[in-house]
């Protein structure tokens, strides 16, 4: 299983380009597939083929009206551990003996 984390942006739409987002996140969300959505980006668990699926789906989509488009991606494959949206963050606030703002 794999963590992928993504953010995919178009330049050349002004300052705010929430309405181009919100589009993939509805795509994201339709998936199927395991996802955080944090600030900065959205983090997708999941087998390589399913996540980059949707990464991929997230991409046609923006390209259709968006001339540029910036994507950065950041992948975390571990053999034979799922679950790890949660659990990674469960280690973590084990270990300080508190919960940590999500």
């Amino acid at each position: 299983m794999v963590l992928l984390e993504f953010s995919m942006s178009p330049l050349g739409k002004g300052e705010s380009v929430g309405k181009y987002v919100a589009r993939s996140l509805d795509l994201i969300d339709k998936s199927g597939v395991s996802y955080r959505l944090n600030p900065m980006g959205t983090v997708l668990e999941g087998e390589w083929e399913e996540v980059f699926a949707v990464v991929q789906k997230c991409y046609e989509r923006m390209k259709k009206d968006c001339n540029r488009i910036s994507c950065a991606i950041k992948v975390d494959y571990r053999k034979g551990h799922s679950g790890r949206l949660q659990s990674k963050v469960a280690s973590i606030e084990k270990k300080l003996k508190r919960s940590m703002k999500q």
